[in-house]
């Protein structure tokens, strides 16, 4: 299945109502049978104020950039696109949980790279392969682009996102942390991608069963007293905003995100032992038989 990029091309960003998504989201197009109508779904969208953060362009030549690089591994463009579009992509919290934008980038905007991102696949119960509409206009941890935007925004340290490339690099363990209540509190987010990063962790099923040990420990321990996260410096996050129609992301090093939500080393040096700890008792499939070939 190809999609096309659309041939009416987008210069502003703007909002799609999941309603009228939905009507135009079939299940022929999710097949690859028809096109979406992108003259309906331009009449559709609810237009975005004159700001230059709002120019599509850019987030349009982003994700051409990362479809050229990883044609061969489309899942490797995770770790590279997420830092990229939220740096481009200048939203508060409250911005980004409209789902009604990332639903014209699916959809309007970009709806090729989606296909390319997500392809078609027969699910259980359903033996015709299509792509799943989650992909399109789902919940922020199954969107195309908004799962991006909050990765980001989740495991970034203030201005640094290092820290977001190591959580994105594996694919189901990228999709499991979303799925975490914990990764809300940025220290908790800083240390198990340092954990990632250090080497302790290296599997995926290690991942899992670590993410699922520190979750059900979330439940009873309180991370945020253990290491409680930095006050959210509101004036450097709109100066950031601000510096939109000037900033300028770069392809080949990482950009600079807000300089806001620091983590700072001492509540990483509070989580770890816990952390490591409850990554040795985390019960890992397979981990048994390994331990006995040994």
């Amino acid at each position: 299945m190809t999609v096309q990029r659309p041939a009416r091309s987008v210069a502003r960003l703007a909002l799609l109502a999941e309603r009228e998504a939905t009507e135009y989201l079939t299940s022929a197009v999710l097949q690859g049978l028809e096109d979406l109508p992108q003259t309906a779904l331009e009449k559709a969208c609810e237009p975005l104020p004159d700001e230059a953060r709002w120019d599509a362009v850019p987030v349009r030549e982003l994700l051409d950039e990362a479809m050229d690089r990883f044609d061969e591994e489309p899942t490797k463009a995770d770790a590279w696109v997420a830092p990229r579009l939220h740096a481009t992509l200048r939203l508060s919290r409250r911005e980004a949980a409209d789902s009604r934008l990332w639903n014209f980038m699916a959809m309007r905007l970009a709806p090729d790279y989606v296909v390319w991102r997500n392809p078609p696949r027969a699910f259980p119960g359903n033996p015709v392969s299509q792509v799943n509409k989650n992909h399109f206009i789902g919940a922020f941890h199954k969107q195309a682009f908004a799962r991006l935007w909050w990765a980001a925004e989740f495991f970034r340290n203030g201005s640094d996102y290092r820290p977001v490339e190591i959580a994105c690099r594996n694919q189901e363990t990228f999709n499991s942390a979303l799925r975490l209540e914990i990764v809300y509190h940025r220290a908790t987010a800083h240390t198990m991608a340092q954990l990632m990063s250090d080497g302790t962790i290296r599997t995926t099923r290690e991942a899992n069963a670590f993410f699922k040990a520190v979750n059900a420990a979330g439940s009873t321990l309180f991370f945020d007293v253990m290491a409680p996260d930095e006050p959210w410096d509101a004036d450097a996050h709109r100066a950031w905003v601000a510096d939109a129609g000037t900033a300028h992301v770069q392809y080949e090093s990482l950009p600079d995100g807000p300089d806001d939500w620091h983590v700072p080393d001492s509540a990483v040096d509070a989580l770890s032992p816990l952390f490591k700890e409850l990554f040795v008792e985390a019960p890992i499939r397979g981990k048994e038989q390994v331990e006995s070939d040994e």
